[in-house]
């Protein structure tokens, strides 16, 4: 409705235009005209190019809403499908944590820390959490009571944590495993990670990651896996694990069992964290798509506010300048 108004009052302002003329009000000399024209013109071109420029970022916060919406549906389907898959998870790992118990402040002579991220951003200060508690276990676990320099390495699963660890820790980085998630995660995949892992035999692994506990809610968690040696040291202490309070049954000894036991916990525990932060990161994707969605409405708001006000003073201004021009025709007359 603003265009056939403009066309309206510019066809009124040449016909008033042509109507001073036929009085001989024209302006004083060629130049004063010409200079008048050229001014008018110029305001003109103006007001016309402040109102595109807010008309085009009024489309591309339009189209950034209608992607961040789309972005946050296309993660709540995930998310759903996750969840099944980490409840399903949970009952592997948790006979693990009865039996054996957990150990995270544990100190060894040689360890290995492994920080679960994502493979993408756009999900909030996920990975930055990870990389700070993993950062914060390094600093804890450099030396032992009596001084002397533990051997630690690091490794990423995901890699937005390659790229933030490799800053701040890279000559204890070791191992980095990318593009996880590009499809469905498996017990396999679990499986080949661990056993990359135990080639450099380690004492104990301490495994970062992002429990799901709802779609607003996931905390930074480490879970430990201790080796056959420690897993002995373990079983004496009040805390350790409660092993011994079963018969074992096994044709093999003692130490073989146990560490074919570590290994099934080290791939099993590793499975189930990765289930768990890509459950975490499908909910913090949506979560922060929903800010942005409401944050682009909201400046949307703000923005189509500020061009119908400039619309309007523009309309303004040239019923002003055409009043203006009337009351001087009657005037004459």
């Amino acid at each position: 409705p603003g265009r056939p108004v403009m066309m309206a009052l510019r066809s009124a302002a040449w016909l008033l235009g042509q109507r001073l003329g036929s009085l001989g009000l024209e302006a004083a000399s060629p130049l004063m005209a010409g200079s008048s024209a050229a001014a008018g013109a110029c305001m003109e071109q103006v007001r016309h190019a402040s109102n595109q420029a807010v008309k085009q970022r009024i489309r591309a916060i339009k189209n950034i809403g209608k992607i961040t919406k789309a972005m946050k549906m296309v993660a709540a389907s995930k998310m759903r499908n996750a969840q099944n898959a980490v409840e399903t998870s949970r009952g592997i790992v948790d006979p693990f944590v009865r039996l054996f118990g957990d150990h995270p402040a544990i100190s060894a002579p040689k360890s290995v820390t492994v920080a679960i991220t994502s493979d993408r951003g756009l999900c909030g200060g996920l990975n930055s959490n990870i990389s700070k508690y993993t950062r914060a276990l390094l600093r804890m676990n450099e030396t032992g009571a009596d001084g002397a320099v533990k051997e630690q390495t690091v490794v990423s699963i995901g890699d937005k944590g390659r790229s933030q660890l490799l800053r701040t820790d890279s000559q204890l980085y070791a191992l980095s495993v990318a593009d996880t998630y590009k499809v469905r995660v498996t017990f396999a995949q679990a499986s080949l990670i661990a056993e990359e892992l135990l080639k450099n035999n380690p004492d104990v692994i301490r495994i970062v990651y992002n429990k799901f506990r709802s779609a607003i809610s996931f905390k930074p968690t480490v879970a430990t896996v201790l080796l056959p040696d420690f897993m002995e040291q373990q079983a004496s202490e009040p805390s350790g694990n409660k092993l011994d309070a079963y018969e074992m049954e096994a044709s093999a000894e003692r130490s073989d069992t146990l560490r074919d036991l570590a290994e099934f916990q080290l791939a099993s525990t590793l499975f189930n964290a990765m289930l768990e932060n890509n459950c975490s990161e499908h909910a913090s994707r949506m979560s922060a798509m929903e800010n942005s969605t409401k944050s682009a409405g909201e400046m949307l708001g703000k923005l189509t506010l500020a061009y119908n006000r400039k619309r309007q003073a523009t309309i303004t201004t040239e019923l002003i300048e055409i009043i203006a021009g009337a009351s001087a025709l009657v005037d004459a007359e």
